[in-house]
């Protein structure tokens, strides 16, 4: 008998970016990948003849782009709200969302709310568990105060088999906890494999297409940040959502790393209760609320994120260093960006800094991106070097150059306006920033050109002779 010849072909993919290699070349040559992971040997799967996907039988017609109607997708709003921010206004019809995370982030905690959510409206849910039982989703649904009506369990993890019930249930959204570990019999490597999670993948997405159903897949994150699996698999889907937390910190910020029907610079808060996670508002107030009065090294920033202006506490903690290099800890902001503003702040406006171990947070368990924090985050560092607290009542904001001098950052009047809601009286900021900006009643604004200006203005100590000069308004 004929031996059968064996059609599958290796290749070797890169974790990071999927760019596949036909030969071993030890590290990925793509240009802009950099990745230090050696390249990982898969097999595909073999090829078949026709046009495999979503689309119909019939070859698909050219369409004039003018033709096209121009009607926003229909969504499918959500009773969270710091969910449908993060989303873009709901659930959109066909689309496949992927929700990463580090483990014990809460993932499992809100595509299971999702299913409630969603089951309330008298959807059919059907929440595919390749990690827990169904017996063990039972308790979490428990503790979360519902008895999971309208959702169906299906603990598998051959995809061959989920599609099957995809078809004879036919449900109206998909839940998949998690991708990692999903495989077919086409695929050689196990599950959790670069080959595995593609093939897992392409195959949900183009299901969600052709029955026009969305599907909730979770993901993990490894040990760099980054998830778990090819970054082909966030190029194909739709919307990419990223739940982050500090070990010490209550809340769950939730960012869109991708969204093809909606912005990617929302975020939103949730609260991790005995109930689930429950939306935050107001963050700005509640994180205010729990301020302590007149502590040293502590500044607020107005940091803007999406539509909204969040006010956050960046604290810091100096003191006299022991070892021959002193240690730069940094707790929600990039840990680079405390080495510069360290060196400015020491070289330029004469903080002692350079023999002093420094210590940052983020109250909250936030992350601030964005150079405005730059300013706070120094005069928090001035305030633990002289020993002495910042006025309450105070905020700032702006961005510092090599030279220490206060650069303008955007949305200057969305920061002013959030923080005089919520009762601060006074504002240091950029002096080019006073420019068309209306202050509220009763706060006073103190515009800065120097880094050295802006220490003088809300530090209390003894200054210098003659100081350089703010230019105050209110």
């Amino acid at each position: 008998m004929a031996k059968v010849k064996d059609r599958r072909r290796t290749v070797f993919i890169c974790p990071s970016c999927g760019n596949e290699n036909p030969k071993w070349m030890g590290f990925c040559p793509a240009l802009g990948c950099g990745s230090q992971s050696p390249l990982v040997e898969t097999s595909l799967a073999p090829e078949t003849k026709g046009r495999p996907g979503w689309l119909a039988t019939e070859a698909a017609d050219v369409v004039e782009l003018s033709s096209i109607s121009g009607d926003t997708q229909p969504r499918d709003p959500l009773p969270s709200m710091e969910l449908n921010r993060v989303l873009g206004g709901g659930v959109v019809p066909g689309s496949v969302v992927l929700l990463a995370g580090e483990p014990g982030v809460g993932k499992s905690t809100l595509l299971l709310q999702l299913a409630q959510y969603s089951a309330d409206k008298g959807q059919k849910v059907l929440y595919v568990s390749g990690e827990e039982s169904p017996q063990q989703i039972k308790l979490r649904s428990d503790r979360l105060g519902f008895a999971g009506d309208g959702i169906m369990m299906l603990a598998e993890t051959d995809l061959t088999a989920i599609f099957e019930k995809f078809d004879s249930i036919r449900p109206d959204l998909v839940i998949v906890d998690s991708i990692q570990t999903l495989y077919t019999e086409e695929e050689s490597s196990g599950p959790g494999s670069v080959g595995q999670v593609r093939e897992a993948g392409m195959k949900l997405l183009r299901w969600a297409k052709a029955s026009n159903t969305p599907v909730f897949v979770s993901g993990h994150m490894t040990k760099d940040g980054t998830l778990a699996g090819p970054r082909v698999l966030e190029h194909m889907v739709d919307v990419v959502m990223y739940l982050e937390s500090q070990e010490d910190g209550g809340y769950r910020v939730l960012r869109a790393g991708k969204n093809r029907f909606g912005a990617t610079t929302e975020v939103g808060v949730f609260d991790m209760t005995e109930k689930g996670l429950a939306d935050v508002s107001d963050p700005s107030k509640a994180l205010l609320s729990q301020r302590a009065e007149g502590s040293i090294g502590a500044a607020l920033a107005p940091v803007v994120e999406g539509s909204r202006a969040l006010l956050l506490e960046v604290q810091a903690l100096t003191s006299p260093s022991q070892l021959p290099a002193p240690r730069r800890v940094a707790n929600g902001v990039d840990y680079n960006r405390l080495l510069m503003l360290a060196a400015v702040a020491s070289r330029r406006a004469g903080l002692e800094l350079s023999g002093q171990d420094i210590i940052v947070n983020v109250a909250g368990g936030f992350k601030i991106g964005e150079p405005a924090a730059d300013l706070p985050l120094v005069l928090a560092m001035a305030s633990s070097v002289y020993n002495c607290p910042l006025d309450p009542t105070m905020f700032a904001f702006g961005e510092l150059g090599l030279s220490a001098e206060i650069r303008a950052v955007s949305q200057a009047q969305r920061r002013v306006t959030e923080a005089a809601r919520l009762g601060l009286k006074k504002c240091v900021l950029p002096e080019s920033c006073l420019d068309g900006l209306t202050v509220p009643e009763g706060m006073k604004v103190v515009g800065v050109k120097t880094l050295r200006q802006a220490v003088n203005a809300v530090v209390v100590r003894d200054r210098d002779p003659a100081p350089e000069a703010a230019l105050e308004l209110g």
